[in-house]
């Protein structure tokens, strides 16, 4: 699978990320209510995605069907459409972060638990616990590492 790096994503091109998150969000982050991802959103959208580098999968129709963003030494997101979970991508992102970047630690929500079981079965181990998330809200994080 092709892993694309966006140097300097456009518009349109952070607002298709914006819509991979979302969609991502929704079918996974069941513990969160409507006003705390039309909270995120902005953040995610105007903040987080140029403080990260980011990496890319596509799909058949050359649309993103994942994506990943990285920090020094973290992987800070990993999103990957509902349609296109179990195909690969994520995987492949992640071989791609701990291969080719030495990217050794996730932070991942404890109320994600297909997230969890996949960086577990990815190699991770937690090291640590937050009660709260980086925003200060009441959404434990669980801090993994590579074994």
């Amino acid at each position: 699978m092709k892993i694309e790096r966006l140097k300097s994503p456009s518009d349109a091109t952070l607002d298709e990320l914006l819509s991979v998150w979302e969609k991502s969000v929704r079918s996974s982050h069941h513990f969160l209510k409507e006003e705390d991802i039309e909270y995120f959103r902005p953040l995610v959208r105007n903040q987080y995605f140029h403080a990260v580098r980011l990496f890319v999968t596509r799909n058949a129709q050359r649309r993103i069907a994942a994506f990943m963003g990285l920090s020094d030494n973290m992987l800070e997101m990993l999103f990957v459409l509902p349609d296109e979970q179990g195909k690969g991508h994520g995987k492949a992102l992640v071989e791609y972060a701990i291969e080719k970047c030495g990217i050794r630690k996730v932070d991942v929500n404890e109320g994600n638990d297909q997230a969890y079981r996949f960086y577990l079965h990815m190699g991770y181990r937690v090291i640590a616990r937050d009660d709260l998330d980086a925003t200060g809200k009441p959404f434990p994080i669980l801090h993994m590492e590579l074994h």
